[in-house]
């Protein structure tokens, strides 16, 4: 094997030690070269395999930052330049370029990368909201630093939203005006580290009536629903449910779950995990940290379903 592909290798066998770090606030980032000496980064959970650009084909029509398609074993997978997609020039080397083959929302896309560096094994807690002002928060969810280098945690979900975007309408017959009624007198907590999704949740749940208060990362939601505790009230009085992303700067979704389930004054809380990572492993994890259910990101009609529910039965 070739020295490049041992280095492969060895970064995608890291990858099958990531489920032990889950529930204890850990991640694994995959860092990568996006052009010049600027570190990137991106879940591991997110990414299934990395490969040497093969030949791109071509999709007329398709969104400038889909560089092309590739035929990976049975399924086409769309190729984007995350140059393109953070506001860059297009990726030129092409060839000696690499595509780090991710699923999101359940579908599979590949991003063309110039290069690929390590993977790395972090505490949430050394993960910080972007700084504000820079614009270039415009495409993070995070930085972190590594080894003195500042590295830049890409918003995938804006990137996605941007060039194929979700339906956002929720369809017929989910929602009728005795839970519109109902729903008006609700209020609901969300937390997303990613603005877009924030968005997309907002006017999801807005659409059925409840009164919406979004916050940013787990550690936000945590201080702020101790602050409630500390006021002689409990969450579950004032919000109907938690809907809560679960990778988050400082705090993720699982650890803020226990911390909920671990409080006296909170375990009756509603907690509703919403996130692009694969199904089948978070159904073991929810049962694990305790949360109430599991949805998948980002479908309207199943996040209105859950809250509909909920607002009938709750």
């Amino acid at each position: 094997r070739s020295k490049r592909e041992a280095h492969m290798a060895g970064v995608l066998e890291s990858v099958n030690q990531r489920t032990k770090l889950v529930g204890e606030n850990r991640l694994e980032l995959l860092l990568f070269r996006v052009r010049g000496k600027q570190l990137y980064g991106i879940n591991v959970f997110k990414v299934k395999e990395i490969i040497q650009c093969p030949r791109l084909t071509s999709l007329p029509g398709s969104n400038r930052v889909v560089r092309g398609v590739v035929h990976i074993r049975s399924g086409t997978t769309p190729i984007l330049d995350m140059s393109l997609a953070t506001g860059g020039p297009p990726l030129e080397e092409v060839a000696g370029a690499f595509v780090i083959i991710t699923e999101y929302n359940g579908a599979t896309q590949g991003f063309l990368v110039a290069s690929v560096d390590k993977i790395i094994n972090m505490n949430w807690e050394h993960i910080h909201p972007p700084p504000k002002g820079t614009g270039r928060e415009h495409y993070l969810t995070a930085v972190t630093e590594v080894e003195d280098h500042i590295v830049e945690i890409i918003d995938v979900e804006k990137i996605l939203a941007e060039v194929s975007p979700v339906k956002e309408d929720i369809s017929e017959g989910i929602i009728n005006d005795e839970v519109r009624t109902e729903a008006s007198t609700k209020k609901v907590l969300i937390v997303d580290d990613s603005k877009i999704a924030r968005k997309q949740i907002s006017r999801c749940l807005e659409k059925i009536g409840v009164e919406v208060i979004a916050l940013e990362d787990g550690k936000q939601a945590w201080e702020h629903l101790k602050g409630i505790v500390d006021e002689g009230e409990r969450p579950q009085d004032r919000y109907m449910m938690l809907v809560s992303d679960i990778e988050m700067p400082e705090m993720d979704g699982y650890t803020l779950t226990t911390h909920i389930r671990a409080n006296d004054a909170m375990q009756d809380f509603y907690v509703v995990l919403h996130s692009s990572l694969s199904g089948v492993f978070n159904q073991a994890m929810v049962e694990k940290v305790g949360a109430n259910d599991f949805i998948a990101k980002f479908d309207p009609d199943v996040l209105a379903d859950n809250v509909v529910s909920r607002i009938n039965n709750g």
